[in-house]
C-alpha cells in the first residue's frame, strides 16, 4: 500500500519531519518513502492509506512488560497492604501468578495486546510467571500475539521460590521455546525468546549456574535486578556482594541481556553494566507505585549505560511513561534540569529500537526509512503552537495522548484503523476475561491463605 497525506516523523538521527510525501509498503517493509507525487507515478494502481493531515510515525516499543499481571486489576488483597516490595511479591504477585491456567494465560496476554494496540505500541518485551502452568505457557502467549499481530520477545521467569522442581521446568521451558521459534512453520517471525530469570533474591547460585549451562547461542538473559533494595541486602548478606557483581560472576550480563530497573546500583555495578554492554529498563510508573526509589537514569546514561523504557504490566500507554520519567527525575532530584526531553526520546526510541533489534536482526525497527519494519502509527494531533524536529520531544511529553492514536500497524498489517480493532473481537475477549478472572480471583484467595 501506499500512504499518503501524513506528516511523517523519522525518528532518523538526526530526525525528520516530512510533509507532502509518501510511504510505500511491500512485503511488510518499508520500500519506499520520497515525495508523494514521486511515489504515486512510481507505483501506480497500488492501495492507498490516506492519513488525512495525521503524523506517521514509528510505534512504540515497551522493553519490559509483564502480559501474566492483566487480571490484577481491581483484585483486593485480603489482607493489610504490604508495607515494602517484598510483601508486595508475596501479597500480590506470587500467590496471582500460581493461579493462572493456560486459558488464562491466553486472555491475560490478550487484554494486554488490546491494551498495546489501542495505544500504539507495536513491539512489547515480555517477562512471564505461571507456575502451575509452566509447560508450554510461552506456546501460549506466542499464539496469542501471533493472533493480534504485534511483535514480541517472550521469555519464562526461573525461580527458586517454588522448589528445584519449578526451577528446572522453568528453565526447560526456556530453552524449548527458544529452539522452537527457529522452526518457522511453527511460529510467527514476529516472535522471539530471552531466558528469563526472576531476581537474585529468589535464585541460588545452582540454579543461576543451571540457567547459564542452558542458555542457547545468540540469546541473552532478561532478569529484575537492584529494584528494591531488599535485592541488594539479600545478595550482600548471602553471598557477600552486590546484585550486579554476583550476575557478572555468573555470566549473566552481556550485549543481549536485559536488567530490569536497577534502581539500587552503586558506581562499581554502574561500570559493569557499562562494560558488559547489559541493557538497563526503567519503569517509573512501577517503581513509583512499589514505592522502591528512584533510579539514578541520568547517571546511568552519562557511564554509558543503554538504558530503555519499559512499563513493568501496567498499561501499554508508553507516553504516559515518557511522561512519568521526565517528571520522576526532576521530583527525585528536586532540579528541574534533570532529564531533559532529548534523553527521554534517546531511551525510548533509539535504545528501545536498538535492544529489540538484538532480537530481530533481520528487521530493522523503529524509524521510517527503506528497509525498515513497517511498524507504524498514525497520530491525530494537531498542535496549537508551532512543531519542528528540535521541539517535538516537548509537544509529545505535554501534548500527546493516546487517545490521539487513530490506526497501528505491524510488519505493513494493520491491527487498528480509526480506532476500530481489525484483528481482535474485543469484546469476545473481555466478555471471557470477566468470566475467567473470577475463577482466578477465588484460586488467589486460596493461595494467598495458604
Amino acid at each position: 500500500m501506499i500512504i499518503t497525506n501524513g506528516r511523517i516523523v523519522t525518528w532518523e538521527v538526526p530526525n525528520r519531519i516530512l510533509y507532502d510525501h509518501a510511504i510505500y509498503i511491500n512485503k511488510g517493509q518499508i520500500h519506499d518513502l520520497g515525495p508523494q507525487s514521486l511515489i504515486l507515478s512510481r507505483y501506480p494502481d497500488k492501495e492507498i492509506l490516506d492519513a488525512q493531515g495525521q503524523l506517521v510515525m514509528p510505534g512504540n516499543i515497551c522493553a519490559h512488560t509483564h502480559f501474566y499481571g492483566a487480571f490484577s486489576r481491581g483484585m483486593n488483597i485480603p489482607s493489610s497492604p504490604p508495607k515494602d516490595f517484598f510483601e508486595i511479591l508475596s501479597k500480590l504477585w506470587w500467590p496471582l501468578d500460581r493461579s493462572l491456567t493456560h486459558e488464562d494465560i491466553y486472555f491475560s496476554t490478550m487484554i494486554c495486546l488490546i491494551d498495546a494496540i489501542k495505544h500504539g505500541t507495536t513491539t512489547l518485551v515480555d517477562h512471564h510467571a505461571s507456575p502451575n502452568s509452566i509447560d508450554g505457557s510461552l506456546d501460549v502467549i506466542a499464539k496469542a500475539v501471533h493472533e493480534a499481530g504485534l511483535r514480541c520477545v517472550l521469555c519464562y521467569e526461573v525461580s527458586d521460590r517454588n522448589g528445584a522442581a519449578g526451577a528446572m521446568a522453568g528453565i526447560a521451558e526456556n530453552v524449548r521455546f527458544i529452539k522452537s521459534i527457529q522452526d518457522p512453520s511453527q511460529y510467527s517471525s514476529r516472535v522471539k525468546g530471552a531466558f528469563g530469570l526472576h531476581a537474585s533474591l529468589t535464585l541460588s547460585s545452582h540454579t543461576l549456574d543451571a540457567c547459564l549451562e542452558a542458555l542457547p547461542e545468540n540469546v541473552g538473559f532478561h532478569i529484575h535486578a537492584a529494584e528494591s533494595i531488599i535485592d541488594e541486602n539479600d545478595s550482600i548478606n548471602k553471598y557477600g556482594k552486590r546484585v550486579v557483581e554476583r550476575l557478572f560472576d555468573h555470566k549473566i550480563l552481556g550485549p543481549k541481556s536485559i536488567v530490569a530497573h536497577a534502581v539500587h546500583v552503586d558506581p562499581k555495578e554502574m561500570e559493569i553494566l557499562a562494560e558488559t554492554k547489559t541493557w538497563v529498563t526503567h519503569q517509573p510508573r512501577s517503581n513509583m507505585n512499589n514505592g522502591v526509589g528512584v533510579a539514578p537514569v541520568e547517571t546511568l546514561l552519562r557511564k554509558g549505560i543503554r538504558v530503555c523504557l519499559g512499563n513493568d504490566g501496567l498499561s501499554n500507554a508508553m507516553w504516559e511513561e515518557w511522561k512519568t520519567a521526565y517528571l520522576l527525575q526532576k521530583s527525585g532530584n528536586q532540579d528541574p534540569r534533570s532529564l531533559s526531553a532529548l534523553d527521554v526520546v534517546w531511551i525510548s526510541i533509539f535504545n528501545n529500537a536498538g535492544l529489540v533489534q538484538e532480537y530481530f536482526p533481520d528487521s530493522s525497527i523503529g524509524i521510517i526509512a527503506p528497509g525498515v519494519a513497517a511498524d507504524l502509527i498514525f497520530v491525530d494531533y494537531t498542535p496549537p503552537t508551532p512543531m519542528n524536529e528540535e521541539n517535538l520531544p516537548w509537544h509529545i511529553i505535554f501534548g500527546f495522548h493516546e487517545s490521539m492514536i487513530t490506526t497501528t500497524m505491524v510488519a505493513g498489517e494493520i491491527l487498528m484503523k480509526d480506532r476500530k480493532l481489525t484483528s481482535i473481537d474485543e469484546n469476545e475477549v473481555f466478555s471471557k476475561s470477566r468470566e475467567l478472572s473470577q475463577k482466578v480471583w477465588k484460586r488467589y484467595e486460596s493461595s494467598f491463605k495458604h
